[in-house]
């Protein structure tokens, strides 16, 4: 595994398995040179999302990079979506990121109408303006009640997903049916970064916290999108492929777990 390792989704695609994400990225400061920085640095995938409002500054750093388009997965999320329109804000980010296509489009939560959304996403991916598509915030009762009506299986299921947050239960059912589970604040949003037991196992790598907690979401088979805005951060980030976490130290970090939330609870979503 290295950084331009990808995973393979339901559909035949792929994915990166690493990428930057951009939540809380301000539009003109700050989003472009991050996404600019991580390019440089050798990530490929890029995660925004419509509310997240730097579509138009992620555009703009990937124009900076040089980076060729068909070398950079791009995903986005939808959060609010009129029923009667459902494909105006699907649209609306193709503008602001200007593209033809974005490589992955996610239901950005469990929205009481998204039986009926997931059926125009189908369409989305059938008319070719998303070449994966998928839903983010599922917990395994939301992916039951989709999985019996749909006719796509989403490809991605993009959760909050740390040592202090592992969901094992979902991980499995993700497996089971063949959706690549997603995990975004792998770093627990710099909550737990000081844990004893994780600094510990990080000297005897010699690695930072930071690289512990992404590489251990690695060998548990996720797509990992941690968010910096920092260059030199996204560069040491990005610095876990040249070792491997022994079975113990997995099972050391695996038994971190709080059930904590950083973000949003999506258990009790209708």
């Amino acid at each position: 595994m290295d950084i331009n390792a990808r995973v393979k989704l339901n559909n035949g695609n792929t994915i990166p398995v690493l990428g930057l994400g951009t939540y809380q990225m301000h539009e003109s400061s700050e989003a472009g040179p991050a996404v600019a920085a991580a390019l440089k640095a050798g990530y490929r995938m890029i995660d925004t999302a419509q509310m997240y409002d730097n579509e138009q500054a992620v555009a703009r750093g990937i124009k900076e990079s040089g980076i060729p388009r068909s070398e950079i997965f791009i995903s986005t999320k939808v959060y609010q979506v009129d029923m009667k329109d459902p494909q105006e804000p699907l649209e609306m980010s193709l503008k602001n990121l200007d593209l033809d296509y974005v490589d992955l489009y996610l239901m950005h939560w469990p929205l009481a109408e998204r039986l009926d959304l997931w059926k125009k996403f189908e369409e989305f991916q059938a008319q070719g303006l998303c070449k994966n598509i998928g839903v983010s915030n599922f917990t395994v009762r939301h992916l039951e009640e989709l999985l019996a009506r749909a006719k796509v299986v989403p490809q991605v299921n993009q959760v909050e997903f740390h040592p202090f947050l592992y969901q094992q239960a979902l991980l499995e059912y993700c497996r089971q049916n063949n959706i690549v589970l997603e995990a975004y604040a792998p770093l627990s949003r710099g909550h737990k970064l000081d844990d004893s037991t994780i600094a510990k196992v990080a000297k005897n790598y010699g690695k930072s916290s930071a690289q512990i907690m992404i590489r251990w979401g690695l060998q548990h088979g996720l797509v990992e999108i941690p968010k910096s805005k920092l260059a030199r951060r996204i560069t040491e980030n990005a610095d876990v492929f040249d070792f491997e976490l022994s079975e113990t130290d997995m099972q050391i970090l695996d038994g971190l777990n709080k059930n904590l939330r950083t973000c949003w609870d999506p258990t009790h979503a209708v």
